[in-house]
């Protein structure tokens, strides 16, 4: 199926690593040019912190001059607290400030950047790399869930102000995906347990993905990423505002 995406200009926000970068590798097979945009200070990156508006249109700046308008956004950047388990008493109130100026007012940041090219040129699409945690109100990290429920709120609004522009917004909501952080999420798990009551990283993993993912499998990346690319796609001409979850099932355990 031709995607119709060659020489389309992507910006992929946290393209240097995990479902960003997938992303980034989904688009270019498609024959998208993309941008990466991240903190890493990778070869080929240009770097931008998405909390800081200036940096934010600094870098649509460099991203103009390199590869031309920018006609699709995947918007991946996003921090967690560090701080995973509950109740939430495990927290304070200052762990929480560094996660919303990042994955609330980044996505604010990067948003109005493109969003006006694309209105002028009336056409566009972004995709928001949101969570299942932002729908289930997830207690691993509680400012991440409400970062990630405001991620699909915001999309949404989006969705109904950019529609009469031909720009499409949505969400994309990944669910146990085999990365680095569910390792992180599982030595947290084990913190303070018994030795009789402690599990291996796989241990866990299996029996969590029994207790609430129906297809009973891992996400992939790889998963994230092709669902992100068809959204850009036209093939997806009559999707927005809508928040798709690539989770196996997870939510509808739910």
């Amino acid at each position: 199926m031709d995607l119709e995406l060659k020489d389309h200009v992507a910006v992929v926000t946290g393209g240097a690593s995990g479902i960003g970068a997938a992303c980034v590798e989904a688009l270019q097979r498609e024959g998208c040019r993309v941008a990466i945009w991240d903190l890493n200070p990778a070869a080929g990156v240009i770097p931008v912190n998405v909390a800081d508006e200036g940096a934010v249109k600094a870098a649509l700046s460099e991203t103009e001059r390199l590869y031309g308008p920018v006609d699709h956004l995947v918007h991946a950047a996003a921090i967690g607290s560090g701080k995973f388990g509950f109740p939430l008493t495990n927290l304070e109130p200052a762990d929480w400030p560094r996660v919303l100026e990042v994955n609330i007012m980044g996505m604010v940041n990067v948003a109005h950047a493109v969003a006006a090219g694309m209105r002028e040129r009336r056409r566009g699409t972004m995709v928001f790399l949101a969570s299942v945690a932002g729908q289930i109100g997830s207690q691993t990290d509680p400012p991440y869930s409400a970062t990630k429920a405001a991620n699909i709120n915001f999309a949404q609004c989006l969705a109904k102000d950019l529609a009469p522009y031909g720009v499409r917004v949505n969400s994309v909501c990944p669910g146990m995906v085999n990365t680095p952080l569910m390792e992180r999420i599982w030595q947290a798990s084990q913190a303070g347990l018994p030795p009789e009551r402690q599990a291996t990283l796989e241990e866990w993993g299996a029996a969590k993905l029994r207790a609430v993912v129906p297809l009973g499998r891992w996400q992939e990346p790889a998963d994230i990423a092709d669902m992100v690319t068809f959204l850009s796609s036209s093939r997806s001409r009559q999707v927005t505002g809508q928040t798709i979850n690539v989770d196996g099932g997870f939510v509808m355990h739910w």
